[in-house]
């Protein structure tokens, strides 16, 4: 599946070849600290796969308590999360911030993962009344 996206601003913007069903939701105390949300949606893509049409990320490296070294990449300009990929050789592969998608709405999760750490209201989102906004 063809996708493109890019940040809040427009300075980055970037077109992939996805699978579908490579998109998951992760629930990890990083993730949800990186964005400010319970969750973060990915879609996982091959750098051979990806391309950055304008900009470029600005990355920050997260080195996890294993050793193991991630690259956070982000709009230097609005500060809009793009991605999280291996740091520590290549061929990248990249964890593409869903909903930066053009095609969000398509890019549906099929798998979660860090349970452990979603926070315990999030499962019962229903209950929690809505307000519809125009």
């Amino acid at each position: 599946m063809k996708i493109d996206g890019g940040c809040y601003c427009g300075e980055i913007t970037y077109e992939a070849d996805v699978d579908p069903e490579k998109v998951a939701i992760c629930n990890c105390m990083d993730c949800q600290r990186m964005s400010g949300s319970a969750v973060r949606s990915n879609v996982y893509v091959d750098e051979s796969d990806l391309k950055f049409l304008t900009g470029k990320a600005t990355e920050f490296i997260k080195t996890s308590e294993s050793g193991h070294k991630r690259a956070i990449g982000f709009c230097g300009n609005c500060g809009t999360a793009l991605y999280a990929c291996n740091a520590d050789g290549e061929p990248r592969t990249y964890g593409l911030r869903a909903l930066t998608s053009n095609q969000r709405d398509q890019l549906v999760p099929k798998s979660q993962y860090w349970l452990r750490s979603r926070p315990a209201w999030f499962a019962d989102l229903d209950s929690i009344p809505g307000l519809q906004t125009q």
